[in-house]
């Protein structure tokens, strides 16, 4: 099984702080191991308290759904199949910002950032995941 090494998350952060710097606002960004452990941990100069948790729980949902938190949306709802879902497992955070960490189809960890809007967390978080990939964002 591979892990995620601490330079390989050091990595994401600084991609995903980058993008945030790129789109002006300040973010929390959190990426945990396969596990659902915190491996490494950013708050950006003026990002919001508040999202410090809620960076950490987005990336913990969505290694432990192993899925984006903002597919668990819709799925949460009432009248959906997972609806209540986001009381369980210590509260998991289901709307967008966090994405699992693919790597030759395994799922190695995942990084949720907060601090912006839901469209934000999820531009920001995917610049961090695409670092991982080594891929450019256009």
């Amino acid at each position: 099984m591979r892990g995620l090494s601490l330079s390989e998350a050091q990595r994401l952060l600084e991609a995903g702080a980058a993008r945030a710097t790129e789109i002006g606002q300040p973010m929390n960004i959190a990426v945990v191991d396969a596990g659902a452990h915190l491996l490494a941990f950013v708050r950006m100069d003026g990002a919001i308290l508040a999202s410090i948790d809620i960076s950490v729980g987005k990336a913990v949902t969505a290694v432990l759904m192993n899925m984006p938190t903002d597919e668990l949306y819709d799925l949460a709802q009432p009248g959906a199949p997972l609806y209540g879902i986001e009381t369980t497992n210590g509260n998991l955070v289901v709307f967008g910002g966090g994405i699992p960490l693919v790597v030759d189809d395994e799922v190695v960890g995942a990084v949720g950032v907060s601090g912006g809007s839901v469209e934000q967390d999820v531009d920001v978080a995917s610049a961090a995941r695409d670092a991982l990939a080594g891929t450019a964002r256009p």
